[in-house]
């Protein structure tokens, strides 16, 4: 497999993170709709506990990996995303899975998903970031555990694998679009198995919060 080539973003100090994708949700909507519901700090310190660290990546797609992420996450819409942030969870060396950020329209407007993948290619758990819909369409826990212990060529599709979700199709759909695509992107980019690139580690609150 090519290798992608990888950026480590610099520390920041806390107290500056912002999460830009879902500063996009609070542009797309109405401010009475917008439900922010986890800060990007708050979603990776739940998918990472301390004593945990956090590394944030970003890979730099090539036309044909970008194609071959499209073709893994089929049925889900096409990505058009050749720079991709992820992070990386360590248990001092050891990796204990990755997280990754999709920032998709719904009906109208837009939900922000953090995916978690854990070292075996399995979903770990999602977490909804930012809805920015009526809160009735929002899928429900439950439902999103459904995808917990699957993986992308195991049933993470809404054709048959996931149930829909009744009077909220549309965010049924939205959301296995994000969970393919993380899934895909965790193949195509390997992050778990890179060696090559220099990695500075810091806990969640250091992280500049751009997915």
């Amino acid at each position: 497999m090519r290798r992608v080539p990888l950026l480590l973003a610099p520390r920041v100090r806390p107290g500056l993170i912002a999460l830009s994708l879902l500063g996009a949700v609070g542009a797309l909507c109405a401010p009475a709709q917008a439900q922010v519901l986890l800060t990007q700090e708050e979603a990776l310190r739940l998918a990472f506990p301390e004593p945990a660290t956090v590394e944030r990546r970003t890979a730099f797609l090539e036309d044909a990996q970008l194609a071959e992420v499209n073709r893994l996450a089929a049925p889900a819409a096409a990505s058009t995303r050749t720079v991709v942030s992820y992070y990386v969870g360590l248990d001092g060396d050891a990796p204990i899975g990755v997280a990754w950020f999709d920032a998709h329209r719904v009906r109208t407007l837009q939900e922000v998903l953090m995916v978690v993948v854990d070292p075996a290619g399995f979903v770990s758990h999602i977490e909804v970031l930012g809805f920015a819909e009526p809160p009735e369409y929002m899928a429900p826990g439950g439902w999103l555990e459904l995808f917990s212990g699957r993986r992308l060529e195991r049933g993470t599709s809404t054709r048959g694998d996931i149930p829909i979700i009744t009077g909220a199709t549309l965010t049924a759909h939205a959301t296995s679009a994000a969970v393919r695509r993380s899934l895909a992107l965790q193949q195509v980019i390997d992050p778990l198995n890179d060696t090559g690139s220099e990695r500075v580690a810091g806990d969640a609150s250091e992280l500049d919060g751009r997915p």
